[in-house]
Order: C-alpha cells, then sequence, then structure tokens
C-alpha cells in the first residue's frame, strides 16, 4: 500500500509498517503522536524538564531502533509507553531524584512548565482556606509519592495521575495484572503509613 499524503488519520500500526519500509515521514508521524504523552509520562516520574527532555528522546531512539521487534498486534501506544517507563525507571534508579511541592517542578523555567509539573488536586469552587489545605495535603503526597519504589511510583502515576486502567498498565510495564493490583495495593498501604502515621 502506498504511503498516503496525509498520515492523520492513518493507524499505529500502518504507520509503523511504513517506517520500517524507510518512509522519514512516518518516523516523524509517530513522534508528533507520542512525544507530548511520553514527555507528559515521565517529566511526572522524574520532575525535572531537562531531564524529561534528554529522557523523552533516548525513548524515541529506543523505539525507532527496536521497531522491527514491534508486534503489529500489540497497542502501539502500551509499547513505547513501557519503553518510555523502563528508561524513567532506569535513571531513577541510577539518581535519586528529589520530590517537589504540588507547585511543580523546582527546576521549571515558567509559569507553565511548574503547572505541567504540579498534581492537580484542588477544586475551582475551593474557598482559600480549603486550597491552601489541599495544597499542603498534595506536597505530603507528593513527597510520600517520591518515598516510593519507582516501581509503585509508576504504577501509582499511571493509575491515579494519567487515569489508566489496570489492564492497560500492566501491558505498558509488562507485568501480570495481579502484580500491578499487588503493587498500587502495596503503594496504597505505604501511603496511607507515611501520610496517617499510628498515633504513640
Amino acid at each position: 500500500m502506498k504511503i498516503p499524503r496525509d498520515l492523520t488519520t492513518s493507524t499505529d500500526q500502518d504507520v509503523v509498517g511504513w517506517a520500517l519500509k524507510g518512509h522519514e515521514r512516518a518516523y516523524r508521524e509517530l513522534v508528533r503522536r507520542y512525544e507530548r504523552p511520553i514527555f507528559s509520562l515521565v517529566y511526572r516520574m522524574v520532575r525535572h524538564r531537562e531531564r524529561a527532555e534528554d529522557l523523552t528522546q533516548e525513548t524515541f531512539v529506543k523505539a525507532l531502533n527496536a521497531l522491527e521487534s514491534y508486534r503489529r498486534d500489540y497497542k502501539f501506544s502500551s509499547w513505547i509507553f513501557k519503553i518510555a517507563n523502563n528508561t524513567a525507571i532506569d535513571h531513577l534508579r541510577k539518581k535519586e531524584l528529589d520530590t517537589v511541592s504540588i507547585d511543580g517542578s523546582p527546576d521549571a523555567q515558567n509559569p507553565a512548565a511548574a503547572h505541567e509539573s504540579a498534581l492537580q488536586l484542588g477544586d475551582s469552587a475551593e474557598s482559600p482556606l480549603e486550597e491552601l489545605e489541599a495544597r499542603e495535603l498534595g506536597s505530603e503526597i507528593e513527597k510520600a509519592i517520591g518515598a516510593l519504589r519507582p516501581e509503585y511510583r509508576s504504577c501509582i502515576l499511571l493509575r491515579y495521575v494519567e487515569g489508566h486502567p489496570y489492564e492497560e498498565i500492566a501491558e505498558v510495564l509488562d507485568l501480570p495484572l495481579g502484580t500491578v493490583k499487588t503493587y498500587i495495593h502495596r503503594a496504597r498501604t505505604e501511603l496511607k503509613r507515611t501520610l496517617d502515621p499510628p498515633q504513640a
């Protein structure tokens, strides 16, 4: 099948097929489709813009170099998210990163960048006092998430920040569904213990 002039309506599988045939436009289309969501996931994992940009680029280099290993009966989004997640986790294991406040990464160069890295916990209808309380709670939550093992952190972010169902998280992380549920349960238990310690 001839590569169309406009690839925006083509399936991921078709675009991958054209990329494997050496069409540069197909490579660019895959990057266009997934650069932003991949960056978003990695940024929430590492909480540092420049590192996230580097790791996003590294993800695409790995993905495009391994494109022949992609099975077309498998969701491309899950396949590339798995590569991104593994890349971020490898980075986190090599270098322990500081957690940040709910207001976003301290490395943010402008308000928009800070907003991108912030967890959105508040309700626009809250009073100033309620909003302050939500922000204080959010800061504690972020610190607690930052203290989790990278695998637990991935599960919690994918589930409660990115909103992925358990089945998709299992695909992305290449883990059995039961393991994902166990990780999330353990992560929630650790978060509860950290955020609500038993009274002496």
